[in-house]
């Protein structure tokens, strides 16, 4: 038999992102670790682009059980991995890294993790319209996400058109044959029963700005906001004082965390456990 190199000392998880002092994910992880009976340790890596290759190959060295990814690394880390899921290659970024037999494989769980928080809100995208703001890779990730769930038409709407239309035409791939890209307006978010902030606009210390008018809100929308820094944005405030049903982003963040436990333990995180650390520690900030 061969023997445990590691003995008792707790196994290492870490987050991958420059800067990294903000992240919510070691507050996260280990409260849930530890309540799960799991000898790991999770940890936060300031990583710059130009030592991202050398880190993620040191975390097969070093004997990590894998990583969490985010920005600014989500694009450029699957090349120094050994293999990624397709839906990640498709929208172009991954978020988790396990190492597997010596091998770094990659997969993206932030489209799952937003679609997961959706309806465990009670809200079931299917059959009816969506509109996403924005045309990075969270977009990229919530567009698959929303293609895969059987929206009935998606908009993608960012200043770039062709940035846009990139996005809608990955979720065309994804199976939403009716998705175009456009520029913001009033008239790209009419009809949608869904709309989803996927920029950075109105995010702190910039949190007196909205990425679309109040008035842009189509009448019976849900507003959904991956910025959860405030907790309480400015859109989603202008959303809730037009009578909108609201829902902020710190779950998406809770939910793609406890789908990663998937890739590395075969099993989902603590969602209530996980959520109530990041809400502590997100108010400690």
């Amino acid at each position: 038999m061969t023997s445990n190199p590691w003995g008792t000392q707790p196994r290492l998880l870490a987050v991958l992102g420059y800067p990294i002092a903000h992240s919510l994910s070691p507050a996260m992880h280990q409260p849930a670790l530890d309540a799960a009976g799991l000898n790991c340790r999770y940890m936060a890596l300031a990583v710059s682009a130009d030592r991202l290759g050398g880190a993620v190959t040191g975390l097969r060295d070093l004997g990590l059980l894998g990583a969490n990814v985010t920005i600014p690394h989500k694009e450029q880390v699957a090349g120094y991995l050994d293999e990624i899921t397709a839906d990640a290659a498709l929208i172009g970024a991954v978020n988790t890294i396990t190492v597997r037999e010596g091998r770094l494989c990659g997969s993206n769980t932030d489209g799952a993790g937003f679609l997961a928080h959706l309806r465990a809100e009670g809200v079931d995208p299917t059959g009816r319209p969506a509109a996403i703001l924005g045309a990075g890779g969270a977009a990229r990730a919530i567009a698959v996400a929303l293609a895969r769930a059987g929206v009935s038409r998606l908009m993608v709407l960012n200043r770039t058109e062709s940035r846009a239309e990139a996005v809608a035409a990955v979720a065309r791939l994804a199976g939403c044959s009716e998705a175009r890209g456009a520029s913001p307006s009033a008239a790209g978010l009419a009809g949608a029963a869904l709309v989803v902030n996927c920029t950075p606009v109105g995010m702190y210390p910039q949190t007196d700005r909205t990425p679309v008018l109040a008035e842009w809100l189509p009448d019976g929308a849900v507003v959904y906001d991956t910025v959860y820094r405030p907790f309480q944005t400015l859109l989603l405030q202008a959303a809730a004082d037009r009578g909108l049903r609201t829902v902020g982003g710190l779950g998406m963040l809770v939910y793609q965390g406890a789908l990663a436990w998937e890739e590395w333990f075969g099993r989902r995180g603590p969602v209530d456990l996980m959520s109530a650390a990041a809400v502590r520690a997100l108010a400690e900030r």
